[in-house]
């Protein structure tokens, strides 16, 4: 169970990595849309676990380990967004989102039936 501090921090992470990948990043993302879909903080709000969802994109996997490789980068990006309203910044970890491919996977078994 989140506490509402967490809560809003982790929709204020979500909200600039979204704006950091958008305008700041494109390099580590050529031709790929990336979306902010989840970010889960820890208590200590030491964590966080970034949740994206890549499209469109065979390889996700490579993709999604450059953007881990780079990751001091982008948190780099987010302290200077965010330096005023958190003391320490935490450190990101991202995750591949596979949901929209699990249901669009239902969506494909349900149509074959």
């Amino acid at each position: 169970m989140e506490t509402k501090r967490q809560q809003r921090i982790s929709k204020l992470v979500q909200h600039d990595l979204g704006e950091i990948f958008q305008l700041e990043v494109p390099h580590l993302t050529p031709g790929v849309m990336v979306t902010v879909t989840k970010v889960y903080v820890t208590p200590d709000l030491a964590l966080a676990k970034v949740y994206l969802s890549l499209f469109p994109t065979k390889d996700k996997e490579a993709l999604l380990s450059g953007i881990n490789t780079a990751s001091r980068e982008i948190r780099g990006l987010l302290g200077k967004r965010i330096r005023h309203q958190l003391r320490a910044i935490p450190e990101l970890r991202f995750y591949l989102d596979d949901s929209l491919d699990y249901i669009e996977n239902i969506d494909k078994l349900l149509k074959d039936k």
